[in-house]
């Protein structure tokens, strides 16, 4: 028999996959409480039960995402066989891929969260975990003195990288290179400077 908690806890799982997909499909104007609701065939009022407003069900969206993100690097960082530039490299290529893949998610990822105060809460505790993850991989390659100058110069490029390719300026027929090897091409230049420095 499963309790009201299980019920519960199911009915909200329901209702953020469904807002994940209406997300994912049509960007954040598809997802309304009613829709989320209609698609994961629950009552209409269902939704209000879990999330006050559709801020919070979004930004909630948000703060799983970010949590999968450094989860992802965490993983990364923590194979010893993975030298600390490649290590960078996937973990900035993690984020890559989610723009790539969800640009919608990966635009709300970046967005300052709203909402009710306790989905505002786990999304800027899940983006500030994120942000540990990639501080401690850069400053695994650069050493502690110089990791947030680094961090914001390699964040905001890939940013500014995924961004460029969403909207189609970066092709590989006008600039004869992939988002890839410019990300490569970053940690090589950083690679570089912290053994230089």
């Amino acid at each position: 028999m499963v309790s009201r908690a299980e019920s519960a806890a199911a009915t909200r799982r329901a209702l953020l996959d469904a807002a994940a997909e209406l997300l994912d499909g049509g960007g954040p104007e598809a997802v309304t409480l009613r829709a989320v609701g209609a698609r994961a065939g629950v009552s209409r009022g269902a939704p209000y039960g879990h999330f006050p407003d559709k801020d919070s069900l979004l930004t909630t969206i948000a703060a799983e995402a970010l949590d999968r993100l450094a989860d992802e690097v965490q993983a990364v960082r923590a194979d010893p066989r993975v030298p600390p530039a490649e290590t960078l490299q996937r973990g900035l290529t993690a984020l890559l891929t989610i723009g790539r893949r969800q640009p919608h998610l990966y635009r709300l990822m970046f967005t300052s969260p709203s909402g009710d105060p306790a989905a505002t809460r786990a999304a800027k505790a899940a983006a500030d975990r994120a942000m540990d993850e990639f501080l401690a991989i850069i400053g695994d390659l650069v050493g502690g003195r110089h990791t947030r100058r680094y961090a914001a110069l390699l964040l905001t490029s890939v940013h500014g990288i995924t961004d460029m390719e969403l909207s189609g300026h970066l092709s590989v027929d006008k600039w004869h290179l992939t988002a890839e090897e410019l990300v490569s091409t970053l940690v090589s230049m950083i690679d570089r400077q912290a053994k230089a420095g």
